[in-house]
């Protein structure tokens, strides 16, 4: 019997996984997850992702055995790592799923060459990590879509495959060396309220959200203080959810919220497709805007407010504080903290980015990166210049100010209006909340500097 190796990535779960799939049907399976010493060279082995993959890592294995297999640890260069594998086991193949950065892609090619050269295969799966894959729709002029809605357009026409159920059995060969799972429990700064990662957690919140929260979420998924979001981000970062399974699984619920969440599933396919593309954007403005940003260091002050959630502003404050304690952040949040930084304050966006990446459990460089660009100014958006007022945003998408009492409590004996504009308080009412600073900005003095800075004024 032959044996293939089915090398885990970003696609740590057991159910419509077709690598696994494939390897399964025709050998013996080396299920193998190695600790690619390039991510952490790279500094993205951050605390709570790294809590949240051996999570993740954890429930993968006690799956397969479950299923008689296990999960196979090694650490070092993927590549090293396989191929010593694949020696040790005589393997024929290696099934994995594809990727779109810039290091998935070369890390496939240097894998592709090194198998090749000891005379075995590499099956790389595409619709394992993307529910349409990057370059299936494509304008005639391009090779690829530079704007959401007509890309939206195309993605709903492409047929989708069928979800792939989990094996009742994996087929392991005995006898292959693994390291330890790893444990969050020896790492240090994660934060306090961290989700806890795995399949078996994802697919019970999918079970349940589909179940009670998708209806309402065209009406309230901008909901502030609802938090009526799916918060599927980081099983969707870390792949134990299958994006083609929730894409089934919600049109088959149908509904305007259906349709709604459909549409986000897609917005993620379509930076993926746009890195894909366009690698460089990862760090570098997808279309530039010529901008003189205020350096770090002229900027520190600020930056360090908007870090630390003492801007000022409350619903800024407060979407800080909870990245902070969370390892997440809702949407909206994201949106009104990329906006108050990139263009209130106007701090380059890799700023934010990278902050954003040091502590989100769901830090994905397509997500995180265009989303980020898209706010600038830089990237996607087709009205580059707007800029998202935090007050109004504030008022309309958290009218009472429940979601700014949650995460700043400093302002929790206030009502709206005045929780969202405490600095209008005058007197004793002001005094008795002193210990929350005034405004780190004037809203007009930072968006004539977005101008001028522009060229708009």
């Amino acid at each position: 019997m032959t044996v293939s190796i089915v090398l885990f990535t970003a696609d740590l779960r057991l159910h419509d996984h077709p690598p696994l799939r494939a390897a399964h049907e025709a050998a013996q399976v080396i299920p193998l997850f190695v600790r690619d010493r390039g991510v952490t060279g790279a500094g993205f082995a951050a605390p709570n992702r790294l809590a949240f993959l051996a999570d993740c890592l954890r429930d993968l294995d006690a799956g397969l055995r479950r299923r008689g297999g296990r999960l196979v640890i090694r650490s070092g260069d993927v590549v090293e790592e396989v191929c010593r594998v694949a020696t040790e086991t005589d393997a024929d193949e290696v099934h994995m799923a594809a990727d779109v950065s810039g290091y998935a892609h070369r890390r496939e090619q240097r894998l592709r060459r090194a198998l090749e050269a000891e005379g075995r295969r590499l099956h790389v799966h595409e619709t394992v990590i993307s529910a349409v894959p990057p370059g299936a729709v494509a304008p005639a002029s391009s090779d690829h879509f530079a704007v959401f809605t007509p890309y939206f357009r195309h993605w709903t026409g492409v047929r989708l495959r069928e979800p792939v159920p989990a094996p009742r059995a994996v087929r392991v060969l005995d006898g292959i060396g693994s390291e330890r799972l790893p444990d969050r429990g020896g790492l240090s700064g994660l934060s306090e309220g961290l989700a806890t990662g795995g399949e078996e957690a994802g697919r019970a919140r999918m079970t349940s959200w589909l179940r009670t929260g998708i209806a309402s979420y065209e009406d309230r998924h901008d909901d502030l203080a609802g938090d009526a979001t799916s918060r599927f981000s980081p099983h969707l970062h870390f792949g134990t959810l299958s994006p083609v399974e929730l894409v089934h699984r919600a049109r088959k619920a149908g509904g305007p919220g259906a349709e709604a969440f459909v549409r986000q599933l897609a917005w993620r396919d379509f930076h993926r497709q746009v890195l894909a593309a366009r690698p460089a954007a990862a760090t570098a403005d997808y279309r530039t805007k010529h901008d003189r940003w205020r350096s770090e260091e002229s900027a520190r002050e600020d930056i360090e407010a908007w870090r630390n959630g003492r801007t000022g502003f409350p619903v800024v404050d407060a979407a800080m504080r909870q990245l902070r304690y969370e390892g997440w952040m809702h949407n909206r949040g994201r949106l009104l903290t990329a906006s108050f930084l990139a263009k209130t304050l106007y701090v380059d966006w890799r700023v934010g980015a990278r902050h954003f990446l040091e502590l989100l459990v769901d830090g994905d460089v397509a997500n995180n990166q265009l989303n980020w660009q898209w706010m600038a100014g830089t990237g996607t958006d087709s009205r580059p210049n707007r800029v998202l007022n935090p007050v109004t945003q504030a008022k309309r998408y958290d009218p009472d100010g429940a979601y700014v009492r949650r995460w700043v409590p400093e302002l929790a004996g206030l009502a709206a209006p005045s929780v969202h504009e405490p600095w209008k308080l005058r007197g004793l009412d002001r005094a008795a909340i002193d210990d929350y600073p005034d405004p780190v900005v004037g809203l007009s003095d930072g968006l004539a500097r977005f101008k001028r800075a522009r060229g708009l004024d």
